[in-house]
């Protein structure tokens, strides 16, 4: 690909200009789809990277920074992460998958309910909005923090600290 075409797709990037996906996509799909399909066999899932990623290069267009990393490198990343992440998620939830005759969830008895932690919703409620966002998504909509962080659109790491500092608050209550 040509210098200028790479500049102009840049700018169209960080300018959040729609041209930009499409000349993108033009132009490296094919490429990105085989970094993808090195990690993941089947073409299904391989195409539902292929457009998640493309997603996230929009979403994270104005970040780019070519002194950092040429654009191929940058997509790249992106596009071989999200494979990787995709098989993680696929594997976690193969592993999670409930397996009813072994389950004990329907021999509960109200004396195994902790009735302390019933209330959490509401003490949750008490917390800063930023860290009831945060153990909403990851304990009651059961989102990875990975998942989380691309859906509310914050850092990963920000995710954690928010985690660790909310859990931290609810111990306060409910531990004095």
């Amino acid at each position: 690909m040509s210098t200028v075409i790479e500049q102009d797709i840049i700018i169209l990037l960080k300018n959040g200009d729609k041209k930009a996906i499409s000349l993108l996509y033009e132009n490296y799909s094919g490429a990105l789809l085989g970094v993808v399909k090195k990690v993941i066999s089947d073409d299904d899932i391989a195409h539902d990277v292929l457009q998640e990623s493309f997603i996230k290069v929009w979403k994270k267009g104005k970040t780019y920074d070519p002194d950092k990393a040429k654009l191929f490198t940058w997509l790249y990343r992106i596009f071989y992460n999200s494979a990787i992440d995709k098989v993680r998620s696929l594997n976690n939830k193969i592993k999670k998958e409930v397996q009813i005759e072994d389950s004990n969830v329907y021999k509960l008895t109200t004396k195994s309910l902790n009735q302390d932690t019933l209330d959490i919703q509401k003490h949750l409620s008490s917390l800063d909005l930023k860290y009831q966002v945060v153990l909403n998504a990851l304990f009651f909509e059961g989102m990875t923090q990975q998942e989380a962080s691309e859906e509310l659109d914050i850092p990963l790491g920000t995710i954690k600290s928010r985690l660790k500092i909310g859990l931290r608050e609810l111990k306060k209550i409910y531990n004095p």
